[in-house]
């Protein structure tokens, strides 16, 4: 285990001195919403983490749903332009994005039956593309 986390460690800070992801320019304002967003995202997933750990499933699908699943798209559709990040985004990175709130709402579906074991096996799904845009992209 301490050689895999090394590992990982070094791989990343490899990867800090040689940034080879894409360069997604958004307008400073989509940027912002994008980030306070993301940090949004953190928290909401990190509640469906202790509430699956607490054993209230449907809770968590409910939470889910609500806060990252494809009941949540649209957060900035009120704003300016330039304060949306969608619109500025490569399309493929939307696309990963679009692809994380279905996974989120196929996840929140199970667990909204109370299925404890088919929705544990969905769980690394709401991360899944976190990390890969992120491994993919940066805004600056």
């Amino acid at each position: 285990m301490n050689r895999f986390i090394f590992a990982l460690f070094f791989a990343s800070t490899a990867a800090l001195a040689q940034d080879s992801r894409q360069l997604a320019p958004l307008p400073a304002a989509a940027q912002e919403s994008l980030r306070q967003e993301m940090l949004d995202n953190m928290l909401a997933v990190n509640e469906v983490l202790v509430l699956m750990a607490e054993g209230k499933v449907r809770e968590a699908g409910e939470v889910a749903e609500a806060k990252l699943g494809m009941s949540a798209m649209g957060k900035h559709r009120s704003k300016p332009f330039d304060a949306r990040p969608g619109p500025h985004m490569p399309p493929a990175m939307h696309g990963i994005g679009m692809d994380g709130h279905k996974a989120v709402s196929e996840f929140a579906n199970v667990a909204k039956t109370g299925d404890r074991d088919k929705a544990l096996t969905l769980l690394p799904n709401l991360t899944s593309a976190c990390v890969g845009c992120h491994f993919s992209y940066r805004t600056r």
